[in-house]
């Protein structure tokens, strides 16, 4: 394998590119964390199972890989234009705890769906709180070198003075315009962003001494400052959601720039939204968690395939009969392994394919669909599970693992109701129970003796 067989596309430059890491053997990449104020959704995790991925590629292309990421337990306003509460104070208020409280809780909670998805963790996590010193820091480099200046209510980026701001987002400075989507709230432009905002006449939960005012860092600043200190003033990769393109990635490569003279990252990937019912899901409206996934009887490998079946690049929507399809192929797949013998060897004319498909920018549609190739195969079958555990080590489905789904309670107490409903000759009233459980992807056996089973459609 040379370099030039890993190519990804970055966004920057808005096309596809060979990857060729600072170091021959080793990749820096930093990747934008929860903001942890409420739980995650599947749609966050979605990102997080495409960073997944990614690092594993990595590192199957004999990469040591140092995977940075951020908590962002502070400084992240409601609205992207500066204005409104920190969503670590909003949440804290909903939740009736303390900001620090509902940080570690909300942090905790991640982490376990991350767990239970199969995610690596990173190898360096760090929380923005933690690292109030190094945003100062950066923030004086930042004046010292004339990009900030100050209003009422904090310290602020003068983005005018970089001439390819928004190179990104590909933004349009001059048409835009301060409206009813902007406020200005004493900025210079419409594009200047906060490095620093004062805590004003109202203390705060979280707030520090500075040499502007006692307050907090702005979002963008913690994540080029925790980068810098952890990975450098230039490393390889730098990764989020695509909602990070026009505002928070566009901000951390400005104040980079400014204080650095060049670019943070020399590849910006992107992960794509998850749609549930053509929506966009996110934790202040649409939202599905992982844990309703489980109540509901899914396996998390369920979810994970579902995810692997699209590309990163591109949407996907969620449906439970989509979810329900894709745990039945890994019901299928992990029964089928359970049949087949270790001792074998992985076969290279599969292998090589499969790295050939991951290779293009984690191309995991054409890489998943190798798996039915190789049980079609004349391959003998311990080589079909060595094949396949190959397969795994990106796929991350645990196909040597037993299937974790239940059936869930209320599905059992409808098929124990339609039972009920049968003896006590209410037919049509049974077959409409009937419908509902194979609607929610479920379907009732009934036994010989009258005993009932319940399976997964």
């Amino acid at each position: 394998m040379t370099e030039k067989t890993l190519t990804f596309f970055n966004t920057l430059s808005r096309a596809s590119e060979a990857f060729h890491p600072l170091k021959p053997n080793a990749v820096g990449m930093y990747v934008c964390g929860p903001t942890v104020y409420d739980y995650a959704h599947v749609g966050n995790l979605r990102t997080y199972l495409f960073v997944d991925v990614l690092n594993r590629t990595l590192r199957l292309n004999g990469y040591e890989v140092n995977h940075v990421m951020n908590i962002t337990d502070v400084g992240h306003l409601v609205s992207d234009g500066d204005t409104g509460e920190d969503k670590m104070e909003k949440g804290a208020r909903k939740q009736k705890k303390t900001a620090w409280e509902i940080a570690k809780e909300f942090e905790k909670a991640f982490f376990d769906d991350m767990a239970r998805l199969n995610i690596h963790r990173p190898s360096v996590i760090c929380r923005a709180t933690e690292h109030i010193q190094e945003q100062i820091d950066f923030i004086s480099a930042l004046e010292h070198s004339d990009f900030t200046y100050r209003t009422e209510d904090g310290v602020y980026f003068d983005s005018s003075k970089l001439a390819d701001y928004g190179k990104l987002a590909k933004l349009d400075r001059e048409g835009l315009t301060a409206g009813k989507r902007v406020d200005m709230a004493g900025k210079k432009n419409v594009t200047d962003f906060a490095l620093w905002k004062f805590s004003g006449d109202r203390q705060r939960q979280m707030e520090w001494p500075s040499p502007w005012g006692i307050g907090f860092p702005g979002w963008h600043i913690e994540c080029s400052a925790m980068a810098e200190k952890y990975l450098g003033e230039r490393f390889d990769i730098h990764v989020g959601g695509e909602d990070h393109i026009p505002v928070h990635h566009t901000n951390e490569i400005a104040q980079c720039e400014a204080k650095n003279g060049h670019i943070q990252a020399n590849y910006w990937l992107h992960g794509f939204f998850l749609n549930l019912n053509k929506e966009k899901i996110s934790k202040s409206g649409t939202s599905l968690r992982l844990q309703t996934l489980l109540d509901k009887g899914y396996d998390p490998m369920a979810y994970r395939y579902l995810v692997l079946t699209g590309h990163y690049r591109s949407h996907l929507s969620f449906t439970w009969d989509s979810l329900t399809a894709a745990q039945k192929a890994v019901r299928r797949l992990k029964l089928k392994m359970a049949d087949l013998p270790e001792g074998g060897t992985a076969d290279p004319r599969f292998t090589e394919r499969f790295m050939v498909f991951i290779n293009d920018d984690l191309n995991m549609p054409r890489a998943l669909s190798l798996v039915s190739e190789v049980l079609d195969s004349d391959l003998s079958n311990a080589d079909k599970r060595s094949t396949l555990m190959f397969f795994d080590q990106i796929f991350g489905l645990e196909l040597d693992q037993p299937e974790q789904a239940l059936i869930p309670d209320e599905i059992y107490q409808l098929a124990v109701e339609r039972q009920s409903l049968k003896v006590a000759r209410k037919f049509s009233e049974a077959d409409a129970i009937r419908d509902k459980v194979l609607s929610l992807g479920y379907k009732i056996s009934d036994g010989p003796n009258g005993e009932i089973s319940v399976t997964m459609r």
